[in-house]
């Protein structure tokens, strides 16, 4: 998903317009993490930017999005840029987890 969010509407209020862009969040992350796993995969994971308006988009982690949403709004931004990226991901063992003993 790479799209720009205005943050105005004048059918709606500011707060449900911002309301509208986190439902769409959550509903592509939901929607991406639902899609069969490739061999050898753990989980889905995301790269993701989020920036204000024109300015360059910062790279934040997927729980950082709806945050910086809320922040975007506060600080009056006329638009929001959301980019976020579906890419496999890998876990890592724990430490320990070789050495049971």
């Amino acid at each position: 998903m790479k799209k720009t969010f205005p943050l105005t509407s004048p059918l709606h209020q500011p707060a449900r317009v911002v309301e509208q862009i986190k439902a769409d969040v959550r509903k592509y992350l939901k929607r991406e993490r639902k899609k069969a796993l490739p061999e050898g995969v753990d989980f889905w994971d995301f790269d993701c930017k989020i920036g204000q308006g024109e300015s360059a988009p910062e790279t934040k982690h997927v729980e950082e999005i709806i945050p910086a949403i809320d922040q975007a709004a506060a600080a009056e931004a006329g638009a929001v840029y959301i980019e976020i990226l579906a890419k496999p991901g890998h876990r890592k063992p724990k430490d320990g987890a070789d050495n049971p003993a």
